[in-house]
């Protein structure tokens, strides 16, 4: 089945800007579309139709830095009809709009904006864990989130950044269910194009059930990304300005362990 999967998915890439329908995909991987449905969600946590979504959008973030199409001609390419629906979508993902995101490409980005509030007092919960980095000669920067959903997208509710392996914890965290994702990326020798940077490894896992007052226990092993891993949309780090002194922080977010940067968690594009 996950052969099928994989077919589906680089159909996604390959024809990310056609009006695919759930029966479309589902004949590319041979399978009913009941099946390959519920096959789908088992092996990538997220139904076709939003893995399609993190794909077009994947997509406009490429061509954004990479071009000097308009705003509205990116979102045709992508498979939108509506510009409104576009960016809005596009900004509750990456975490700017679009020619914005595109602007920060020139020198940086410093913040995003913060969607909802850290928990306070006995009104918080948290999570902590060991995260686990493959050997490397090359040193990295791993970053951990908290999200609501289970695409790394928008502002995460918490997170951490640190240098390779080691324990992390997400602090300020309301009572609820948050999917943990991982990103391991290169310190040093980074593409100059911010639109080819790759994150080295990536990682995830069970979802956290947060309660008030308790901290819940997660570890995260990353691994080399994989065609069944869902695209992370935020802006970072493929944006970062990589100096920690430069960050106007505006989610919560731990102090790294070892001396790395703070900066809201995200991931290059694919």
């Amino acid at each position: 089945m996950q052969t099928a999967v994989e077919r589906a998915i680089d159909t996604m890439w390959n024809r990310y800007h056609e009006p695919l329908s759930l029966a479309d995909m589902a004949d590319t991987a041979i399978l009913s579309k009941f099946y390959f449905s519920r096959v789908f969600r088992t092996l990538t946590g997220t139904s076709p139709g939003r893995f399609l979504t993190a794909i077009r959008l994947t997509k406009a973030k490429q061509l954004l830095l990479e071009t000097s199409l308009s705003v509205t001609e990116i979102s045709y390419m992508v498979g939108y009809n509506s510009l409104g629906t576009f960016t809005s979508r596009f900004t509750r993902s990456v975490g700017v709009p679009p020619a914005r995101y595109r602007a920060l490409s020139y020198g940086g980005i410093l913040s995003l904006p913060s969607f909802s509030g850290p928990a306070r007092g006995n009104q918080a919960g948290s999570v902590a864990g060991w995260v686990g980095v493959p050997e490397t000669e090359t040193p990295v920067r791993v970053y951990v989130g908290a999200f609501n959903d289970p695409i790394a997208q928008g502002v995460p509710v918490a997170c951490d950044i640190r240098d390779g392996s080691g324990p992390y914890r997400l602090e300020a965290l309301p009572e609820g269910q948050f999917y943990l994702r991982a990103a391991v990326v290169a310190v040093d020798d980074l593409d100059p194009n911010p639109s080819k940077r790759r994150p080295l490894f990536v990682g995830a896992a069970e979802a956290a059930s947060v309660r008030a007052g308790r901290t819940a226990e997660a570890d995260i092993e990353t691994r080399c990304a994989s065609a069944l891993d869902l695209p992370i949309l935020l802006a970072l780090p493929e944006l970062d300005t990589r100096d920690a002194s430069d960050v106007d922080l505006t989610v919560p977010v731990a102090r790294a362990p070892l001396g790395g940067s703070t900066a809201p968690l995200g991931a290059p594009a694919r």
